[in-house]
C-alpha cells in the first residue's frame, strides 16, 4: 500500500511525497489536533477557595465538582459564605498504598525518556541498543511487554548484585535482605510477548565508562528494576468537609507513612503526580464539631484549555492507543488495543522521524507543530490510509486467516485490487500541491527556486527538485550557550561568514571569534574528552555483536 502509493503521490505532483498505513495515520492525528486547538473556544469558568488558619478548603457541588460555569451561581455562594464560620461536619482518615509502576517496554522508556529529557524516540532506542549491544548491561530494547516470566526469577539475586553501585547499592542491599517477593505486578507469564520487560542484566557495570545520555537511559531502568522490587508506598490521606453556610467545601492532606520503593527516586520530575498529591497540603489538627475561622472566600476566574499539542511521548501514546483519540466503534477499538495500536515497538521511532525528515511536521519546543506541507499531503491522501480503522480491519482479517476462518488467497488479491484502485483515485485526482515555502534564492545545482524548511536541528534551504536534492543550512541551533542569556545559540550562515544568534537576547558575534574566545578557555580538555569518547565508540561499533552467543556456537561439536 504504502509503496504504490507513494510513487502515485510523487510522480502526479512532481513533490517528494510518502503516504503509508501507519505514516499516514499518525501524521492525521497530528493535523486533527491542530484543527482541534485552532477551532477550540475557551470558556471562563471559576473556582472558590476559602482561607481557614493554616490551610485552604475548596468548594465542591453535590457531585463532587469544583468547576463553576455560571457567574450568578459563583455569586450567590460568595455572598453566602463571606464573613461566615465554617463547621466541620467530618474528617476521614485513610491508609492508601500505591504500588510501583511497572517495569520498562520501549515505549514507555522512550516517553519517559522524552519527559524528563527531552530525548527523541529514535535518541531513546539508539542509546539503549548500545546499553543491549555494547555494553549488555540491559536487556533487549525492542520489547512491548512490561512483565518477565518466572524463569528470569532465579537471575533476580545476581542482577541485584550487578546494579549494587553508587546510588542503587542501598535499595539494591534492601532487597537482597529478605527473600524477593516475585509478585504479579512484575511476574506474569500470561503478560509476556516475545520478549520480556526491559531489565539489567548481570552485567557489572562501570558507569564512568557511559556518556551522559547512556548513564540518563540506565538510570531510569535500573530504578524502575528495583522499584518494582520494593514495598508498595504508603501514606495516610485525610480530608476535612466543612459546611460554611449550606455550602460544601473540602482540604485535603497527605502524611507519608512509608516510602517504599519510592525511595530510588531523588528527583520529583522522574515521577507523573497523581490527583492525590496534587492537591494535598498540610493539614493541622482537626476533628469533627470544631469550628473554622474562615479569613476569606475567593473566586478565581479561569479558562478552559484547548487539547495539547503531541510531542513525542504522547505521540506514541496516541500510536500505541490510537483508539482514545479517534471516534471508532467497540469491536474495532478491541482489536486495536489487543493488537497494540498502529506500527511497532520498533518501528515507531522510525516513522516519528520520517515525518520529521520529510518536512511534515516540525518542532516548536517539545510540541509537535504540523507543516503546510503536512497538512496538504492530508489532504491528498486517500481516507482510508488516514485512519488506524484499516489496522484494526487488517489485524481482524490476519486473525481468522490464523484460525482458518478465511482464505488467505481472497485476502491477497483483495489487497494487490485495493492497492490498483489508490493509485487510479491519485492519478484521476484534481487536486493540487503547492510549494508555500519557496525563497527567492535559486539551487545552485539546477537552477530552479529554492524551499526554506525546518527541521529538528534548525532552518534549511532544500531544492523543490526532488531529483536534485541540494540542500544549505540557513540556521542549526547548537549546544553553544549565549554568554549574556545563557539560552542555546543559533549557528547561522556558510563558511566564513557563519554567526552565532541568541534569539533570546540581542546577543550576536562571528563563529570564528566566537570559538577562539571559548577555546582558550577550555578548549584542550573539552577536545580531549571528545575524542576519546569518539574512539571508545568507533572501538565498539568495530566489535562483533551477540559476541556472546557467536562464542558458544562456536565451542559447538556439530560433526
Amino acid at each position: 500500500m504504502g509503496l504504490n502509493i507513494t510513487r502515485a503521490l510523487t510522480c502526479k505532483h512532481n513533490a517528494q511525497l510518502t503516504a503509508g498505513r501507519v505514516q499516514s495515520a499518525t501524521l492525521s492525528m497530528i493535523v486533527n489536533r491542530e484543527e482541534e486547538i485552532k477551532n477550540f473556544k475557551p470558556k471562563d469558568y471559576f473556582i472558590i477557595n476559602a482561607k481557614a488558619k493554616g490551610f485552604t478548603l475548596q468548594w465542591r457541588d453535590k457531585n463532587n465538582n469544583s468547576n463553576i460555569f455560571d457567574e450568578d451561581k459563583v455569586n450567590k455562594v460568595l455572598s453566602a459564605t463571606k464573613g461566615k464560620e465554617g463547621n466541620v461536619v467530618e474528617v476521614t482518615e485513610s491508609y492508601k498504598k500505591q504500588h510501583a509502576p511497572a517495569l520498562y517496554d520501549l515505549t514507555e522508556l522512550q516517553r519517559d525518556a522524552n519527559r524528563i529529557f527531552g530525548y527523541s524516540a529514535k535518541q531513546t532506542l539508539s542509546i539503549m541498543q548500545r546499553l543491549y549491544e555494547n555494553y549488555k548491561i540491559l536487556t533487549y530494547p525492542r520489547t512491548d511487554s512490561r512483565y518477565i516470566s518466572t524463569d528470569i526469577v532465579a537471575t533476580l539475586p545476581e542482577r541485584l548484585k550487578a546494579v549494587s553501585i553508587g546510588s542503587y547499592r542501598s535499595a539494591a542491599s534492601e532487597i537482597l535482605k529478605g527473600k524477593i517477593n516475585s509478585h504479579k505486578g512484575f511476574v506474569d507469564n500470561s503478560k509476556v510477548s516475545d520478549h520480556h520487560a526491559i531489565i539489567p542484566t548481570e552485567e557489572t557495570v562501570k558507569l564512568s565508562l557511559l556518556s551522559n545520555e547512556e548513564k540518563n537511559v540506565y538510570d531510569l531502568v535500573v530504578k524502575r528494576f528495583l522499584a518494582v522490587m520494593l514495598p508498595p508506598f504508603e501514606y495516610l490521606q485525610t480530608t476535612i468537609f466543612a459546611d460554611i453556610n449550606g455550602e460544601s467545601f473540602i482540604a485535603k492532606g497527605n502524611v507519608i507513612k512509608s516510602k517504599g520503593w519510592k525511595m530510588v527516586y531523588d528527583r520529583a520530575s522522574d515521577l507523573t503526580e497523581d490527583e492525590d498529591e496534587k492537591e494535598s497540603q498540610e493539614l493541622p489538627v482537626i476533628k469533627k464539631g470544631d469550628k473554622l475561622n474562615i479569613a476569606s472566600v475567593e473566586s478565581k476566574k479561569l479558562k478552559t484549555k484547548p487539547p495539547a499539542r503531541f510531542n513525542e511521548g504522547t505521540l506514541l501514546s496516541a500510536m500505541e492507543k490510537p483508539q482514545k483519540y479517534i471516534n471508532i466503534d467497540k469491536a474495532h477499538a478491541k482489536t486495536l488495543g489487543e493488537t497494540g495500536g498502529i506500527g511497532t515497538v520498533a518501528t515507531r521511532a522510525d516513522i516519528i522521524e520520517k515525518i520529521f525528515n520529510m518536512f511534515y511536521v516540525e518542532k516548536n519546543g517539545k510540541e509537535i507543530i504540523p507543516t503546510s506541507k503536512g497538512k496538504q499531503l492530508i489532504e491528498l491522501v486517500p481516507d482510508e490510509l488516514k485512519s488506524p480503522l484499516l489496522t484494526a480491519e487488517w489485524e481482524m482479517e490476519l486473525d481468522l486467516i490464523s484460525k482458518g476462518k478465511r482464505d488467505p488467497r481472497v485476502f491477497i488479491d483483495r489487497m494487490r485490487n485495493y492497492a490498483a484502485e489508490l493509485v487510479q483515485d491519485v492519478k484521476g485526482s484534481s487536486d493540487k500541491f503547492k510549494h508555500d515555502n519557496l525563497t527567492g534564492k535559486k539551487c545552485p545545482d539546477c537552477g530552479k527556486y529554492m524551499l526554506e524548511v525546518k527541521g529538528k536541528q534548525g532552518r534549511m534551504l532544500v531544492c523543490q527538485d526532488r531529483a536534485c536534492g541540494h540542500r544549505e543550512n540557513l540556521a542549526r541551533l547548537t549546544n553553544a550557550r549565549c554568554p549574556q542569556c545563557h539560552k542555546k545559540l543559533e549557528l547561522r550562515g556558510q563558511g566564513e561568514g557563519q554567526i552565532y544568534v541568541c534569539t533570546t537576547c540581542t546577543f550576536r558575534e562571528k563563529a570564528a571569534s566566537f570559538n577562539k574566545r571559548f577555546d582558550n578557555k577550555e578548549g584542550k580538555n573539552s577536545k580531549k574528552d571528545v575524542a576519546n569518547y569518539m574512539k571508545k565508540i568507533k572501538q565498539e561499533s568495530e566489535a562483533p555483536m551477540n559476541s556472546a552467543l557467536a562464542d558458544a556456537l562456536a565451542k559447538l561439536n556439530l560433526k
